[in-house]
């Protein structure tokens, strides 16, 4: 008997472009793909499911062709975040959503995440301590999620979270910004916010991912570490530029007082070189502020009123 298709075809136009970045994943994609169809009937709104094969050497195309998916293939494995960008540019929904093809998300959360986003531009799965996560990333997750809400200047509950739901049109605001890895959430959630946008996050329990995990903990999460650098700098220069500046000002400042109070000497041409430097640091953060702003004026003048819908 063949399976049941999971996509709604097109009676009406597709609202929901539901996007799966799968690599190796032959085993988890045929029950994940049963269980979408099953929470997307209940919802009756008109879908399109797109697995986004990354170069896969199993089953995994032919699986979810079987399933009833739209299937776009990598000719090789490009990287997860090529793959979201690849159904980012596929998706023919107004809304998309954005998910693991690896089992650890639950499809019965997606109605969730859609209710919130009439009133915003993005809602993210944010992984509760119920979640099956180990301890590692955990920690690292937490130091993340510090250092952006820094940048972002509001709480950023689950940096890393690749569980999501977004109006299209913000999502190919931002598609140049997306790097073919995975640090592509820890990019989308920092141009989200900073770019004035609205962000929501819905509390979700995930399990253990279905086979081998592909992240790995020293390559990936320095990665991500200058994934947060990188946007911090394209979107608010200054408060990556000032922490540096006043840091060597003070250095400077202080060192030259302690030569000065207690080795009973000339302050020195260290300290000297330190204050300098950090009025060059200052200097340039301030330049980057306004470069910042002048190319976000301007893209924002090239899209028009309309934002995200």
């Amino acid at each position: 008997m063949e399976p049941e298709p999971v996509s709604a075809a097109s009676e009406s136009p597709i609202e929901i472009s539901i996007i799966l970045p799968a690599f190796q994943e032959e085993q988890g994609i045929p029950p994940l793909l049963m269980q979408i169809g099953a929470v997307m009937a209940k919802m009756r709104r008109p879908y399109e499911i797109l697995v986004i094969d990354d170069g896969s050497t199993d089953g995994t195309a032919a699986k979810a062709r079987e399933a009833g998916a739209r299937v776009i293939s990598h000719p090789y494995n490009i990287g997860n975040g090529a793959a979201v960008k690849t159904g980012i540019r596929e998706a023919r929904g107004r809304v998309i959503v954005m998910m693991d093809a690896d089992g650890q998300h639950d499809p019965a959360d997606i109605p969730r995440l859609l209710e919130k986003l009439g009133s915003h531009d993005m809602v993210v799965g944010a992984r509760t301590r119920e979640s099956e996560t180990s301890l590692h990333r955990d920690l690292a997750n937490r130091v993340y999620n510090w250092f952006a809400s820094y940048i972002c200047n509001r709480k950023i509950d689950d940096l890393t979270s690749g569980f999501r739901a977004i109006k299209a049109g913000a999502a190919r605001a931002f598609l140049y910004l997306l790097p073919n890895t995975y640090s592509y959430p820890t990019t989308l959630t920092l141009a989200i916010v900073r770019s004035g946008r609205s962000l929501k996050y819905v509390p979700v329990k995930t399990s253990r991912r279905v086979g081998r995990s592909k992240i790995r903990l020293i390559r990936d999460g320095t990665r991500f570490f200058f994934i947060i650098l990188k946007i911090a700098t394209l979107f608010s220069p200054m408060k990556v530029f000032l922490p540096v500046s006043a840091l060597m000002f003070l250095t400077g400042v202080g060192y030259g007082l302690i030569r000065i109070f207690y080795l009973d000497t000339r302050y020195g041409p260290t300290s000297a070189m330190l204050m300098t430097m950090a009025v060059v640091v200052f200097m340039v953060g301030l330049v980057s502020e306004q470069v910042a702003q002048m190319r976000f004026d301007r893209s924002e003048a090239l899209r028009g009123p309309h934002r995200g819908e």
